[in-house]
């Protein structure tokens, strides 16, 4: 297979950097030993991808990510993973739930919630998490927003849940602070298998628009309490209602998108000294 490309510099991990050129990828085996290049030190390894370069074709170069269209590295999954989807319905006397996600989506957002707030907010996970959410749900709102806020959540964190699976060579945690104006909201989190939420928002106002901004924790507290993660949301700045309630979801979105892609240089392993992460 021949890859053309224009002529730059293509970087992989601990590698110093080779001019780019025309790519053609092997799929062959690799021997267990890397070979060593005087004049270009070899890359990381991978479940056997090679690069070989039209400049030097008689070199072959083993790298620990693909390569995209603008030249960054992307980091693949481990050989033999497939698709990270979750899908889960959830139908009580108080509501009718049906949710979608796909880890390694595109961002597509399909919310309808019955809640215009709590699908603005949803949209901002696929957004930024670059995960594909689909959220379908009814309830009985014409009470509150508490039943179907909650159990849009506990169905969002139990896909994710599903999606995950043995959570074999992800990153693991996440930490990322977003600003939105004067607003900046810090989330850390780790997909240890133990829920926990350490919440520290001060809202100022008791809703935005329709939505009861109490709703924002209950929202967390119940997707973790499916997911099985460690939590923590930490207010750092902000006045503004609506603006530290992006904020939180936006970060929550960057922090979770680290912790859920895949780490290269772990080739597939669990993420934990035990070697085992689950809910249990």
């Amino acid at each position: 297979m021949e890859l053309a490309a224009p002529p730059r510099l293509v970087y992989c991990p601990n590698s110093s950097p080779l001019p780019k050129h025309s790519v053609k990828v092997s799929q062959r085996p690799i021997a267990s030993t890397p070979t060593s290049f005087a004049e270009h030190p070899s890359f990381s390894l991978n479940s056997g991808l090679l690069l070989r370069t039209s400049r030097y074709p008689h070199r072959l170069v083993a790298c620990a990510a693909s390569v995209a269209d603008n030249g960054s590295t992307i980091a693949a999954s481990p050989s033999g993973a497939g698709a990270r989807i979750g899908e889960v319905k959830r139908v009580t006397k108080e509501t009718n739930v049906a949710v979608k996600i796909n880890l390694d989506g595109s961002g597509v957002a399909e919310n309808n919630t019955g809640i215009p707030f709590l699908d603005h907010m949803l949209d901002q996970l696929a957004s930024h998490g670059l995960f594909d959410v689909h959220v379908k749900a009814t309830g009985d709102i014409h009470i509150d927003d508490h039943h179907t806020n909650e159990d849009v959540a506990l169905a969002i964190g139990t896909a994710f849940l599903q999606a995950l699976g043995d959570r074999r060579g992800i990153n693991r945690f996440g930490d990322f602070s977003a600003p939105l104006d004067e607003a900046l909201v810090h989330v850390a989190l780790d997909l240890s298998g133990r829920p926990h939420l350490g919440y520290d928002l001060r809202i100022p106002t008791q809703r935005v628009g329709a939505y009861d901004t109490q709703l924002v924790e209950h929202f967390f507290q119940s997707l973790v309490n499916t997911s099985g993660m460690t939590l923590h949301i930490r207010q750092l700045a902000g006045r503004n209602s609506h603006h530290i309630i992006e904020a939180t979801f936006k970060a929550f979105a960057r922090a979770l998108r680290q912790a859920t892609e895949y780490d290269p240089r772990r080739h597939g392993t669990v993420p934990s000294s035990k070697g085992v992460l689950s809910r249990s």
